[in-house]
């Protein structure tokens, strides 16, 4: 089975370098969105950044995904207001190791989805739970680097206080995506 098989967004829209284009930049675009939906807490914000990142990795695949996240990271290292409350790269910086985190879970979990995992909703939340992990280890890692704190006290501020949202988006991410299966079958 080819990658572009498996990927659900290839059942929709035919694969072409215009399609991904459009595909990679909504998928950023999308996230930019969701950032701005949010519940303001220290160091971290709560936004519904990471549910984008999981949506758009599971349907994107791996490649596009992963350049999807990249292009966001990009978007607000350019100045362009796309983070949490509107900021830029520079107005974000202590959690700038959570956006590195973006990009790295994307592949993993395109990875993953490229696989065909997304059909099944067991190996989707488990691929989720997985991104979850690698996103947590940037952002703990840039909190310790950027603030200067300890590994504890940037599971604290960093992690504790996210596990049940983003339970909670996973769950709802993992539930639309087998469900979209369905409808295209």
């Amino acid at each position: 089975m080819t990658i572009a098989a498996v990927n659900l967004i290839d059942r929709v829209i035919p694969r072409s370098r215009v399609n991904d284009i459009v595909l990679i930049a909504s998928g950023a675009v999308l996230t930019a969105l969701a950032a701005q939906i949010q519940i303001p807490m220290l160091p971290v914000p709560m936004t519904l950044q990471t549910f984008a990142v999981l949506l758009v990795a599971a349907t994107l695949g791996a490649g596009r995904g992963g350049i999807s996240m990249a292009t966001y990271l990009a978007m607000g290292a350019a100045g362009l207001p796309v983070f949490a409350s509107a900021k830029t790269l520079s107005g974000v910086l202590p959690t700038a190791g959570y956006l590195i985190g973006f990009v790295a879970a994307a592949v993993l979990i395109g990875a993953l989805a490229n696989r065909g995992w997304t059909k099944n909703p067991l190996k989707l939340a488990l691929s989720f739970a997985l991104g979850s992990v690698v996103i947590y280890a940037f952002g703990v890692s840039g909190l310790m680097i950027t603030l200067g704190l300890t590994l504890d006290q940037a599971l604290a501020g960093g992690v504790y206080p996210f596990l049940i949202g983003d339970l909670v988006k996973a769950v709802a991410a993992a539930a639309l995506v087998p469900m979209a299966w369905k409808l295209l079958k």
